[in-house]
């Protein structure tokens, strides 16, 4: 009782605080002026560069004449385009998730020979440390599994014997493992989480030697272990879509400056995953998700004016979660088109009428068609806007029969490839720890003796012993 009473107090006082902390912390807009990028972004939403990369590009537009020209958007994987791997691998009816994480790892496209090595390593890297799954997943399970990732990675730094060697051979070889870690550990910790939380049933299955990682992936999140060859094809794409960005997005940077600090592998690891957590980054798919359901039920999908006055409401904070955002729609680089965006609509079509999902896919279209000119019209914009990949990612999980939760930490587990890739490129060439600078703007006073304070807050805490209202 002690500590639950105590826990009241500290409640009770940090609530009390909040209002003159939320004042006390503001910092006004007029601050932020001359070469202050706020969210280290250029008045025009693009990213202020900070460094460059051989790992992963993104195009949204050309520059001519110092004037932002908006084109078709691509993605480069090391200086090649997404769609055309995606394309290739689409065509043979070969996974291709390996391949890429190779080609980000290594620099280049594996041979036959090194593409069949590299498998034969990620076998045995998708196998857990003995008893990892009993002491780190099962024993104090949480309720977010990306909590639980980065717990996992952080704690694999013990099942190391060099976790501090920041050689490149070394790093190399812990980034081999994450990458075959990562899927392993998504689905044991949702299994884990499904049995403890939500009643089901504890179902754990190990990885099978000679599937691909969208195919093992499949077999251990369902309880009977059966996938079709479409599903597994359709999940390969998406972590092939997923496994880099650009070493500008939020994960991938946090990632980065930790590896600046000369850090572990698995520390600056765990931080990009605590990143991707968030619900403006990894997140957004759910978020996606949670406004489609809330457009579903207050719009009849075959009217077009029902769909544009619910949007309208959304832009209106009147609707929603009332951020008068419409999530999916609009991103920082990207302006024509999002290249992960078209492969998702160009490939999932199929499975949404095997499915029973043709209605929720034409909606989400109707949903880009309509609400793109109604958010340009709001905000003044002359910039084409597009629709990004999480408008369809999620929807695509859910044809996949993969659960909310597990969205995020499976975009982990391809994104995890780009990370190990940026961090690699960090330590080999940067050796200079980042540091920005941020201008106070604070009035400077004297310290006064604590005779001759006046309180400005007062607190008075309710115990169990008060009389209180009935």
């Amino acid at each position: 009782m002690q500590n639950q009473n105590g826990n009241g107090i500290l409640e009770q006082y940090t609530g009390s605080l909040s209002q003159h902390i939320q004042t006390e912390y503001s910092i006004p807009p007029k601050y932020y002026r001359g070469d202050l990028k706020l969210g280290l972004r250029n008045s025009d939403g693009t990213g202020v560069p900070i460094g460059v990369t051989r790992v992963g590009s993104v195009l949204g537009y050309m520059i001519e004449d110092g004037v932002r020209i908006p084109v078709p958007g691509q993605l480069y994987y090391r200086g090649i385009e997404l769609t055309e791997i995606v394309e290739a691998h689409r065509q043979a009816g070969t996974f291709g998730y390996e391949e890429v994480a190779y080609l980000l790892l290594m620099g280049y496209l594996p041979s036959h020979s090194e593409l069949n090595r590299f498998n034969e390593i990620m076998n045995r890297a998708r196998k857990l440390p003995n008893g990892f799954t009993e002491d780190m997943i099962m024993k104090n399970p949480s309720r977010n599994i990306m909590n639980k990732l980065a717990r996992c990675v952080l704690s694999l730094y013990s099942y190391d014997k060099h976790p501090d060697d920041t050689s490149l051979d070394n790093i190399l070889l812990q980034s081999v493992k994450l990458i075959g870690a990562f899927p392993s550990i998504v689905a044991n910790a949702y299994s884990v989480k499904r049995h403890y939380f939500e009643g089901g049933s504890l179902h754990i299955h190990f990885p099978v030697e000679g599937l691909s990682t969208a195919e093992n992936f499949l077999r251990m999140i369902r309880p009977n272990t059966e996938y079709t060859e479409e599903e597994a094809h359709l999940l390969d794409m998406m972590l092939m879509v997923h496994a880099e960005h650009g070493g500008g997005n939020n994960s991938t940077f946090v990632c980065r400056a930790l590896s600046s600090s000369g850090t572990d592998t698995y520390s600056a690891i765990s931080g990009a995953v605590g990143s991707l957590k968030g619900p403006l980054h990894g997140g957004a798919n759910a978020k996606v998700m949670e406004m489609f359901r809330y457009v579903k039920e207050n719009v009849d999908p075959r009217d077009d004016g029902s769909i544009k006055d619910y949007l309208a409401k959304l832009l209106n904070k009147e609707a929603g979660d009332k951020s008068g955002k419409i999530y999916g729609l609009g991103h920082a680089v990207y302006t024509v088109s999002d290249p992960r965006a078209v492969l998702l609509k160009k490939y999932a079509q199929h499975m949404a009428e095997i499915k029973g999902y043709a209605e929720d896919f034409q909606l989400l279209q109707k949903i880009e068609e309509l609400g793109i000119p109604m958010i340009l019209e709001k905000t003044k914009s002359d910039t084409p806007m597009c629709a990004n990949v999480d408008m369809y990612s999620g929807l695509v999980y859910t044809m996949l029969g993969i659960p909310e939760d597990v969205f995020t930490p499976l975009f982990a587990s391809a994104r995890i490839a780009g990370w190990c890739a940026n961090r690699i490129e960090e330590v080999v060439t940067c050796h200079r720890i980042m540091r920005p600078a941020y201008r106070a703007v604070v009035k400077r006073v004297h310290y006064a003796p604590i005779e001759e304070r006046t309180a400005r807050l007062d607190f008075n805490p309710r115990t169990p012993d008060d009389d209180t209202d009935q």
